[in-house]
């Protein structure tokens, strides 16, 4: 299962939790943007539960986070 997080960065802080969050295990991109959110990461999962865990226990912990909003991602 894949997943697409859009970030909110605390500003002076965005270094750190990028490099952070580059090291969890189960994310497999990070993009910078311009715009409404600061990063896009993608991150990959077994089932829903162990995707949730990563986003809530792992990405939003980061120091760093101040916001995300998590796009599920589906087989057509």
């Amino acid at each position: 299962m894949k997943t697409f997080v859009l970030c909110k960065l605390t500003p002076g802080k965005e270094q750190k939790a990028v490099s952070a969050i580059r090291a969890i295990d189960g994310v497999t991109e990070v993009y910078m943007t311009f715009g409404g959110w600061d990063m896009i990461l993608s991150a990959e999962a077994d089932t829903v539960d162990k995707l949730s865990s990563l986003i809530v226990s792992r990405v939003r912990s980061v120091d760093g986070v101040a916001a995300t909003e998590t796009l599920v991602t589906t087989n057509l």
